[in-house]
């Protein structure tokens, strides 16, 4: 693994090497037990997209595990004034061992890692999350001790975060079914990815995509850089909010997960998001966990 740029660079062995790694960090972090792989390593973290989440979860990974983190705005470097990322990528290349970007548009990430050469990671782009994900697996696996043969729904926009659940989802076995709005619907090439799965399914009727459901997960219906769309957004997502009417169709100890931060009352009702807050909150937990492991593996250059 040299990079992870988003779901698809994973096969299913490589995503259930970085959960089993991420579940040891974890129990060592527990445990208060040293686990300094990144010992004499810089990482630097670029932001073009602000997060509460990414930021905090990859300045302490990488500090718990021995290295120095180096945050990096936009503002506080040459590709804000129109420095071209391949410079960029080989610049950064010399001075240090790791990059996560969390930015707009996929291209970019892919650039930075074309014209690199050091390992980089995808913290968030308009087009996946990975990172997400991967704590979204990692709970769920927590909470039920398995992942293949579950039915994961997705409700909600077709986002960065459907892309990358429905790639995760499939690789790990899961059934994954998708309710989006007419118009909103995921990636044309995560669906040409999913085509071949027969347990994947795709409607714009939430209550037929969450009936029976083991995990029940949504995301905000506007996400960041969409904020103009918000009413319209609003009208289109009307009857696709997650609230007790549509967990009665799931199954009785079904699990909710939101990558946060959460809307309520729009994508997700307060009760149903308090219901399941120990659930969604060991989810952002685990961005620490699963960000180490894939560091790890990176570093290691396995």
């Amino acid at each position: 693994m040299k990079h992870l740029l988003k779901m698809q660079d994973l096969t299913r062995e490589k995503l259930l090497e970085i959960l089993d790694l991420a579940d040891q960090l974890k129990y060592e972090r527990k445990h208060n037990i040293p686990h300094r792989y990144l010992e004499g390593k810089s990482v630097g973290l670029i932001f073009q997209k602000s997060s509460t989440r990414t930021r905090v979860s990859f300045e302490t990974g990488v500090y718990q595990m021995g290295g120095q983190a180096l945050f990096l705005s936009s503002k506080d470097l040459q590709i804000g004034r129109g420095e071209p990322i391949q410079d960029t990528a080989r610049v950064l290349s010399r001075y240090l061992d790791m990059i996560m970007i969390r930015t707009f548009d996929q291209k970019e990430v892919e650039d930075l890692a074309y014209y690199g050469s050091i390992p980089v990671i995808n913290g968030l782009t308009d087009y996946c999350h990975p990172c997400q994900v991967l704590a979204d697996l990692m709970t769920i696996r927590e909470h039920y001790s398995y992942l293949e043969g579950l039915k994961m729904c997705y409700i909600g926009d077709g986002d960065n975060m459907a892309n990358s659940l429905i790639v995760g989802g499939l690789l790990a076995g899961m059934q994954v079914s998708v309710a989006t709005p007419e118009g909103y619907e995921p990636d044309d090439t995560v669906l040409d990815f999913a085509k071949d799965y027969p347990c994947f399914s795709l409607t714009t009727d939430p209550k037929q995509a969450i009936r029976d459901a083991d995990v029940v997960i949504t995301d905000t219906w506007a996400s960041m850089g969409m904020e103009e769309e918000k009413e319209i957004r609003q009208k289109a997502f009307q009857g696709y909010t997650v609230d007790d009417d549509l967990m009665s169709l799931a199954k009785p100890k079904a699990m909710v997960q939101h990558c946060l931060p959460a809307y309520r009352g729009q994508e997700i009702t307060d009760k149903v998001f308090e219901d399941h807050a120990d659930e969604i909150f060991e989810e952002a937990e685990n961005r620490l966990h699963v960000q180490k492991a894939v560091m790890v593996l990176l570093v290691k250059g396995e």
